[in-house]
């Protein structure tokens, strides 16, 4: 496909290396041009203009621009009928886009997260997920959901990922004082994590390391009852009103 990028920014950088030589054109805008310039000279199938030429030069655009600035951006820019239009930005409706981009049609919203670039990343997406579909799987998982009020509960549940680094990270500390070897310990801590929550579903998984006594065990009743759950449950409810 011809696909354009508008802002590239740290989150667009990483949608563009994760579709770089898949067969796509892609062309990216001259905005954050230290990340753009780098696509550039990274990937043969990258190239970098203006605004309104990614525009011209693209059948899909992505936005990855500040939903604060989008219109103002946008309004000086002329799309075609035959555009559509993907956006980055977690402020910005879908009703939204369709006006600031027409004639083009305002496909889909959808929020990548940075593993997109390797690959095997869950991408939130409202709307045409068929397209995203096309475009991003099977390297990813598209997860498509219903309307802007389960959008807007799928953002606030995905901040658990920084909390939960910062578990691992902080019991990677820990380990790291203990043994010969600091970054091995955190690599085997993040593998044993990350394999183990792709291989099973979380009620199964605390079930089947629920052995009375034993380590899982142990820590966990320590953590509720130290209030986790509660804590977890009262910071999503802040997020979401």
């Amino acid at each position: 496909m011809r696909l354009g990028v508008l802002g590239c920014g740290t989150i667009a950088s990483a949608v563009v290396r994760g579709l770089a030589g898949k067969g796509h054109q892609i062309t990216v805008s001259e905005r954050s041009a230290s990340h753009s310039l780098a696509l550039a000279e990274a990937f043969e199938d990258v190239a970098v203009c203006g605004n309104q030429a990614v525009i011209d030069a693209s059948d899909v655009v992505f936005l990855g621009l500040m939903a604060e600035i989008a219109e103002a951006v946008l309004g000086g820019l002329t799309f075609r009928a035959d555009q559509q239009v993907v956006s980055f930005m977690a402020g910005a409706e879908l009703e939204q886009v369709a006006d600031w981009a027409a004639p083009a049609t305002a496909a889909a919203v959808m929020m990548p997260f940075p593993g997109i670039a390797q690959g095997g990343s869950p991408i939130m997406a409202l709307g045409d997920t068929a397209l995203l579909g096309r475009i991003f799987e099977p390297d990813n998982r598209v997860f498509a959901l219903q309307d802007g009020a389960e959008l807007k509960s799928y953002l606030a549940a995905q901040a658990v990922l920084s909390p939960a680094a910062r578990l691992v990270g902080d019991a990677a500390d820990w380990l790291g004082q203990r043994v010969s070897d600091p970054a091995q310990g955190e690599a085997f801590l993040r593998m044993l994590v990350s394999t183990s929550l792709q291989a099973s579903g979380c009620a199964d998984l605390i079930e089947a390391l629920n052995t009375p006594g034993g380590y899982n065990q142990r820590l966990r009743l320590h953590m509720e009852e130290a209030g986790m759950r509660t804590s977890l449950a009262e910071g999503l409810g802040e997020l979401k009103s």
